[in-house]
């Protein structure tokens, strides 16, 4: 069997540093702000970031390209290595369509070699969860088939369930519709959104006040991971430190898992959120 890697879009929004330790390569999406380009997770930190939104700067990003994606993932190949890709959601970026089409030109030029790219339908610490998993299951020497189909089949079992102050940002990046973007308008009507089954994201209801919202991402993860295995829990938050620490004592609390995640959400993805998001992702029986 065939040594492979496990490569990654940066939208996967975990630290660099867990990544390296991980021997997992990610692949930079980019975004401009205030004149300036960067690439996601080399670019600027989270508080610098949120700053400039809040400041009123905007953001516009841009997807990986075919021929960055070759770039990244050739030199792999060279070395004799597979690759499993697990990719940005294709509802939310053309990243995972390049980043295919790269790898049938690139198996093309070398046939020895397997090159597996998973619309992973995720984003965010949705694509780190079934990261996390894929990797155990490589360190437990299954093959990169094998690792893929897991992938495939459990992908719409990683549950996403968000809470925004309002869905400027979504709406702005035409990731929510006009209509729906209505209720981040309501004052203290916190918009309640989660991934669907397209990887698509969806406004679903609504809660009055910041507190009610925290709670119910919560309540709905716990529904969700009834009959589940869930060995680590995710969180992420737009520079809202303390409200990501509020949700992850609720989790404790209401499943039991002390195992849990807690990071910035990344510079790509907190383009279209906005500063004060919160989300809870883990594994259940249906999003």
């Amino acid at each position: 069997m065939s040594e492979y890697i496990v490569t990654v879009n940066s939208t996967v929004d975990v630290p660099k540093e867990w990544l390296e330790e991980r021997n997992v390569p990610f692949i930079p999406l980019k975004y401009t702000i205030d004149g300036e380009t960067y690439k996601d997770m080399l670019g600027l930190g989270s508080k610098e970031f949120f700053e400039k939104l809040r400041d009123g700067k905007m953001a516009v990003t841009s997807q990986v390209n075919p021929d960055e994606a070759r770039e990244a993932l050739e030199p792999f190949l060279k070395e004799g290595k597979d690759i499993l890709h697990l990719g940005f959601s294709s509802a939310l970026s053309g990243t995972y369509n390049s980043m295919r089409l790269a790898a049938e030109e690139l198996q093309e030029e070398y046939p020895d070699r397997k090159i597996i790219v998973v619309d992973t339908l995720c984003a965010c610490l949705g694509e780190a969860m079934l990261l996390y998993y894929v990797l155990k299951l490589r360190d437990a020497g299954k093959s990169i088939e094998e690792a893929a189909r897991w992938a495939e089949e459990n992908k719409l079992h990683v549950c996403h369930n968000v809470t925004v102050d309002d869905l400027y940002h979504l709406q702005r990046g035409g990731r929510v519709s006009k209509a729906a973007a209505v209720l981040g308008t309501m004052v203290q009507i916190k918009p309640m959104i989660h991934m669907d089954n397209n990887g698509s994201l969806q406004v679903i209801g609504k809660e009055r006040g910041r507190k009610k919202s925290l709670n119910k991402i919560v309540d709905m993860a716990v529904e969700q991971s009834k009959g589940w295995e869930n060995e680590i829990i995710m969180i992420t938050h737009g520079d809202c430190i303390e409200d990501a620490q509020y949700v992850a004592r609720r989790v404790r609390e209401k499943m039991g898992i002390d195992n849990i995640l807690i990071n910035n959400i990344g510079t790509v993805i907190g383009s279209h959120t906005g500063p004060g998001v919160v989300a809870v992702f883990c594994m259940g029986g249906e999003r």
